[in-house]
């Protein structure tokens, strides 16, 4: 019973290139507020300057997409 130990099966390569990419896009997001709402200084002469949360998802997904896809590129 203690002899017998799990083995662990090797990820996918898949699971670790969307980890990574889940990484950039949390770095990029953290360093630069990509995604959130801006608060407008001053006068916009628009109603509502921020962005529903909608766009900000979608902002995000095709943040991550763009990781995902940089990741994949081979270093030249």
């Amino acid at each position: 019973m203690a002899d017998e130990k799990e083995k662990e099966t090797p990820k996918p390569e898949k699971n670790e290139t969307d980890q990574v990419a889940l990484e950039l896009m949390k770095f990029i997001t953290v360093t630069t507020g990509y995604g959130k709402g801006s608060a407008a200084a001053g006068f916009t002469g628009k109603a509502s300057a921020s962005r529903t949360p909608e766009e900000q998802a979608e902002s995000l997904l095709e943040l991550f997409q763009r990781c995902r896809k940089a990741v994949k590129q081979p270093v030249e």
